[in-house]
C-alpha cells in the first residue's frame, strides 16, 4: 500500500490598498474681483476676498489626485506652462506650487498618471494637460500614459464656443487632446443634468450654469462624501446664493444649481474641496436663518 501525504496550500489574498487622495496645488493666479462676483458690490465681496490695487483677487488652481488600486486619477491640471509671457501677464501667476512639484511631493511623476479627468475645458482647468513638444514646434499630451476624460456635450460646447466663452476655450488646450488618441468621454445624457456614474470609481454632478455640462466629482472617502467643486463653488466667498461669477453663461441656472446642491451639502454634511479658494482647501456648510452659510474651513489634512 502506498500512502500519499496530502498538503494543504493556503493562499492569502492580498488586500487591495485603500483609496488615497492628495490635494495637488499648481500655483495661484489673479482675476478681477468684479468678474468673480458678478452683480455683488465690492463693498460686500471684499470682506472675504480683498482685492489689490488693480481690483484683482488671488485664486488657487488646486487639483486633486486619487490613488486607488493601479489607477492614479488626476482631476484638473491647472493653467499649464505653454502660454506666452504676454498671456500669463494678464493673470499675475504667483505662489511656489507647481503641478510637477506637487506630484513629486507624494512620490509621483506625470508618467504615472493613468487618467486625467477634466471638470471642464476652461484654460485654468485643462491647460496643464497639454505641453510643448521637445522641439517646441508643436503640442503633445503632458501625461503620455493617461486617458483624458471629458463628455461629449461639453466637448461640443468647447469646440464650437460662444463669443462670451471663446477666450476661455483655447484651441491649443483642446484640439491636441483629440489628436492624441487619448481622449475619452464620460457617458452624460444629452438633455439633462444630475448625478451620473463615470466608471472611474466616483460619480459626477453635472451642472450647466457656469458652462454646459461641467462635471463635479463626488467621491466616497474615509466615510465621508467629498465633492470636488470646480466652478460651481469657487470659494467660501461664493456660498451666498447671489454670489455668482460674471463668467457664468447662465447665471439664473447657476442660482438654481447652487441652491439645490448647497441645501443638500449642508443637510448631509458633505466636505467640499475648493479648487479656487486661495486660503481654504475644504469647507462644510450649515443651515442658518439667512440660508446656507459656511460652517467650517479647514485644510485637507485636518479632515483626512
Amino acid at each position: 500500500m502506498i500512502l500519499f501525504k496530502s498538503r494543504t496550500v493556503i493562499f492569502e489574498a492580498k488586500a487591495e490598498k485603500p483609496m488615497k487622495i492628495y490635494p495637488i496645488p499648481t500655483g495661484n493666479f489673479k482675476l478681477d474681483g468684479g468678474a468673480m462676483f458678478g452683480v455683488v458690490p465690492k463693498s460686500l465681496w471684499q470682506r472675504t476676498n480683498p482685492a489689490d490695487e488693480n481690483n484683482m483677487c488671488n485664486w488657487s488652481m488646486r487639483c486633486m489626485l486619487i490613488e486607488e488600486g493601479d489607477r492614479l486619477i488626476l482631476i484638473d491640471t491647472g493653467i499649464g506652462e505653454k502660454q506666452s509671457e504676454k498671456f500669463f501677464s494678464y493673470y499675475y501667476l504667483n505662489g511656489d506650487a507647481s503641478l510637477e512639484g506637487s506630484l513629486k511631493k507624494y512620490g509621483f511623476h506625470r508618467d504615472d498618471i493613468t487618467d486625467v479627468f477634466l471638470t471642464h475645458l476652461h484654460f485654468d482647468h485643462c491647460g496643464g494637460a497639454i505641453q510643448w513638444n521637445k522641439e517646441h514646434t508643436g503640442y503633445e499630451p503632458a501625461f503620455r500614459n493617461a486617458r483624458f476624460w471629458s463628455n461629449e456635450r461639453h466637448w461640443r460646447w468647447a469646440t464650437q464656443p460662444n463669443a462670451r466663452e471663446k477666450a476661455s476655450f483655447l484651441k491649443e488646450n483642446i484640439i491636441p487632446l483629440q489628436e492624441s488618441g487619448q481622449l475619452n468621454f464620460v457617458n452624460i445624457p444629452e438633455d439633462q443634468d444630475g448625478v451620473f456614474k463615470t466608471g472611474l470609481g466616483f460619480d459626477v454632478l453635472t451642472v450647466s450654469g457656469h458652462t454646459d455640462a461641467q462635471m463635479c466629482p463626488i467621491i466616497k472617502y474615509k466615510g465621508q462624501t467629498l465633492v470636488f467643486m470646480a466652478d460651481l463653488l469657487p470659494s467660501t466667498g461664493h456660498i451666498p446664493l447671489a454670489y455668482v461669477m460674471g463668467y457664468d453663461t447662465r447665471p439664473l441656472i447657476t442660482l438654481n444649481e447652487k441652491e439645490k446642491f448647497l441645501e443638500q451639502a449642508a443637510t448631509k454634511g458633505y466636505h467640499l474641496f475648493l479648487e479656487h479658494d486661495a486660503q481654504t482647501e475644504i469647507c462644510t456648510l450649515k443651515h442658518t436663518d439667512k440660508g446656507v452659510r459656511l460652517d467650517q474651513s479647514m485644510s485637507f489634512n485636518e479632515v483626512f
